[in-house]
């Protein structure tokens, strides 16, 4: 039986119910436009849903209504999952934050580093330090990437699929073959690092990812529409994809049936850095667990203690080129830093991290406030939604 969601009157919990309002026309405006197809919003303070709402369609072309319980594309909204999954584990003892991760990936034993020479190419140096399981969680491991043209051809080899039996663990092999961009923990740079923490999820429970993540986290968290593969029977309630076409207006790019990769695929593949599909109710269940310290209801999934350790900044000053200035990196989560930096509303402590279809929340626990707004464009970066959602859902505080 699905838990039932808490709600309150924005004023109970110090919010202006007229400055909420103001999210709706804001994101009509973008659907209008057809900027998007539409979209599902929700925000919380102290734990209580003050605003849920779908606007607009997640299917405009079969103009099928979006709702509160559309089910989306969440892609890197994966990587906090997987990274609370290892942190589980963390506080098994089964490693420490700096264990180099050959211990338990023999492939990544001998890793080598593409070292610039000076004209003539690229020379092959030892990874120094070896990768350690803080690197991977915090994106500093120096993997190549499809954003950086050093080793990309490399990197975009090894990404393609060889085989529909192909196991995540035949990715991260042909991954830790290709050399490193930079020694690890030289710098920050975005990556499918969070595969490689999935691999090591499951190396170290003897589960496959989505195994463990629906023991020790969908189902205690009744996180139920939550899944790498949806199931056929939930299809009707699947969001379309779109891209930006003609003046940017959206054009269909991956349609809600059989023939999306979400179901066509065989469902041995867990790409625990952006895999999964969900709903904005499930990924509210995930959230609010953080808000509390690592506990929802009857459910501890990790200490506070823990909480705290994965939502603080590990990068020391180092530059998080994909969220700009102001910004750090914790175990999993993108942190802010300096509101002077970011130039946003959101309290220093805040912590995040979105998805490549336009899907966004995050915690700000000195404001005990939670935001979330997802759609399904990719890209999006000609869009100001996701910033337009937090400074709406920030001007609303009225305590």
């Amino acid at each position: 039986m699905m838990d039932k969601l808490p709600f309150a009157e924005p004023e109970e919990v110090g919010m202006s119910r007229e400055r909420l309002q103001r999210i709706g026309p804001m994101i009509k405006g973008y659907v209008e436009k057809n900027l998007i197809p539409g979209a599902v919003t929700m925000v919380a303070r102290d734990g209580k849903i003050v605003h849920f709402e779908a606007q607009g369609h997640q299917n405009a072309e079969k103009k099928i209504p979006m709702t509160r319980e559309t089910i989306f594309r969440i892609a890197s909204m994966t990587k906090p999952i997987t990274s609370v999954a290892l942190m589980t584990l963390y506080e098994e003892g089964r490693f420490q934050l700096g264990d180099p991760i050959y211990k338990w990936l023999p492939a990544f034993k001998d890793s080598q580093v593409a070292v610039y020479n000076g004209g003539r190419g690229y020379d092959m140096a030892p990874a120094d330090p070896p990768i350690n399981v803080m690197h991977i969680l915090t994106h500093t491991a120096g993997f190549p990437t499809e954003y950086n043209p050093k080793n990309q051809e490399l990197y975009k080899e090894a990404a393609k699929f060889k085989s529909r039996k192909e196991v995540i663990g035949d990715f991260v092999d042909r991954l830790a073959a290709v050399p490193l961009n930079n020694h690890p923990g030289a710098m920050w740079d975005y990556s499918r690092a969070t595969c490689v923490v999935g691999r090591l999820v499951e190396v170290l429970s003897g589960q496959t990812l989505a195994e463990y993540l629906k023991e020790k986290i969908f189902g205690p968290l009744d996180m139920v529409d939550t899944h790498f593969f949806l199931p056929e029977e939930k299809l009707g309630r699947f969001a379309a994809a779109y891209t930006p076409g003609q003046n940017k207006e959206i054009t269909l790019v991956d349609p809600d049936t059989s023939s999306s990769f979400w179901l066509s695929k065989p469902g041995i593949y867990y790409m625990g850095s952006g895999g999964l599909v969900s709903t904005a109710a499930d990924y509210f269940r995930f959230t609010d667990m953080l808000m509390n310290g690592g506990k929802r209801g009857d459910a501890r999934i990790l200490s506070r203690k823990t909480v705290e350790l994965m939502t603080m900044n590990h990068i020391g000053e180092k530059p998080v080129w994909l969220t700009g200035p102001g910004n750090g990196f914790g175990l999993g989560f993108g942190v802010t830093l300096d509101r002077g930096k970011t130039h946003n509303m959101v309290s220093e402590g805040s912590y995040t991290w979105g998805g490549a279809f336009c899907t966004y929340w995050w915690n700000d626990p000195k404001e005990k406030l939670f935001g979330m707004m997802l759609t399904q464009v990719r890209p999006y970066d000609h869009l100001n939604i996701r910033a337009d959602m937090q400074t709406l859902v920030t001007q609303a505080i009225n305590d």
